[in-house]
């Protein structure tokens, strides 16, 4: 929602303020079809040249976060923290049986209650691979965090490909409205003998190319890249929790110790409190009694 408002806010202060200030839409609306034919033509052409197959379908897929926002909330990672505190009691209480939860989380009883995180499968993956590693007996629990934090850095660069497409049109933007407003300078120096009202016209329907190119790219492209960036970024934050988590299971903490842990490294505006998260363990306690 807040995107939508910021929309509003860019084309009512720009085209507003033009309008305040004796601006005439006449000549803009005019040339605006065919200067968006040639600005976001030839933008969308030079994204399809600088991005294969799968980077154009993701940002397809990510240009809905724009408007919706990271996709997990407080809730989602109150039910992460359960779903984690109870495949490590599991694990704990009977190894074979966390097996069973970890080689088919499609079946598992305890993922199934949060269909959510059952989902995603990269949750899914980074849990399950982790719980595997600790059934291993890894000696080491720091060369197991240091390829989780390798493998969440790989997924959060392949993650930000959208973002960095999206970043390269809105740099090339302006450029392509310069192409554009010069096409229009030489569509002009065609009509040099038209008298000055007519000459006029043209040298503003050319101007509208520039305009665009720099409307565009600062005011929609650019913040749209950022926001998207934002967003990745803060949809990270779930895996680091699984991270945090699994990796104090591997230093053997107590259960209770390695949810504190991941709470406490959850971002602070979707960081369920610790009174609502004790309620929720307790009521998983009472129902494994």
């Amino acid at each position: 929602m807040i995107g939508v408002v910021g929309i509003l806010v860019v084309f009512g202060m720009v085209f507003g303020g033009y309008t305040l200030a004796g601006g005439k839409f006449g000549i803009i609306l005019n040339a605006l079809p065919f200067e968006l034919m040639m600005i976001l033509g030839a933008a969308t052409g030079a994204f399809l040249i600088g991005n294969d197959l799968a980077v154009v379908k993701q940002t397809a897929r990510d240009i809905p976060k724009l408007f919706r926002g990271a996709r997990w909330r407080s809730q989602d990672y109150r039910d992460l923290l359960c779903l984690l505190f109870e495949l490590i009691r599991v694990s704990r209480q009977d190894p074979v049986a966390a097996e069973e939860h970890i080689e088919a989380p499609a079946d598992s009883a305890i993922f199934a209650r949060y269909p959510r995180i059952l989902a995603d499968h990269e949750a899914v993956a980074l849990i399950a691979d982790t719980m595997r590693a600790a059934s291993m007996n890894y000696d080491d629990p720091h060369q197991v965090e240091e390829v989780l934090e390798k493998r969440m850095e790989a997924a959060t660069q392949h993650a930000l490909h959208p973002s960095h497409a999206l970043q390269t049109v809105a740099d090339g933007l302006p450029a392509l409205g310069i192409v554009a407003a010069v096409l229009g300078v030489i569509k002009t120096m065609g009509s040099i003998d038209q008298p000055p009202e007519v000459l006029g016209k043209l040298i503003g329907s050319a101007l509208v190319g520039t305009f665009l190119g720099v409307f565009l790219a600062y005011g929609l492209v650019g913040p749209f890249s950022a926001r998207l960036r934002a967003i990745v970024e803060e949809e990270a934050h779930f895996y680091q929790l699984i991270r945090e988590v699994l990796v104090a299971n591997l230093h053997a903490h107590a259960t209770n110790i390695c949810i504190e842990v991941g709470r406490q490294n959850t971002p602070e505006h979707v960081r369920p409190s610790f009174t609502d998260l004790e309620e929720s363990l307790r009521s998983l306690r009472t129902e494994a009694a």
